[in-house]
């Protein structure tokens, strides 16, 4: 799948819109301790940040960007899908247009 298949790939505005959002939610220990602990916040509560920003993600918001451990991202990750209310209010931080939920591109 590339950026042009999967409209997050050309985004990441969920990635990097609160130091807040990428908490742990639901996972459990064993899922948990499958994520680098480098990648941990100081209080284990959900994904280390710079600025708002999670560190697993690389590139730049609405061009290309990937997550450095996508296949072991926390269900908060997992639950923001494209066009849902809470990917359009990320997208809108960072002047993206609006995507229709399940939104192909």
């Amino acid at each position: 799948m590339t950026a042009n298949d999967n409209p997050c790939q050309s985004c990441g505005a969920c990635c990097a819109y609160s130091s807040n959002w990428p908490r742990f939610t639901t996972e459990d220990d064993a899922a948990l301790d499958l994520i680098p602990a480098a990648l941990v916040n100081d209080r284990l509560s959900g994904m280390r940040c710079d600025g708002d920003r999670c560190v697993a993600l690389t590139g730049r918001i609405g061009e290309t960007v990937a997550c450095t451990i996508y296949a072991l991202r926390p269900e908060v990750c997992r639950a923001c899908l494209p066009g849902d209310p809470e990917c359009n209010m990320a997208r809108r931080r960072f002047g993206l247009a609006a995507l229709a939920p399940g939104d192909p591109a």
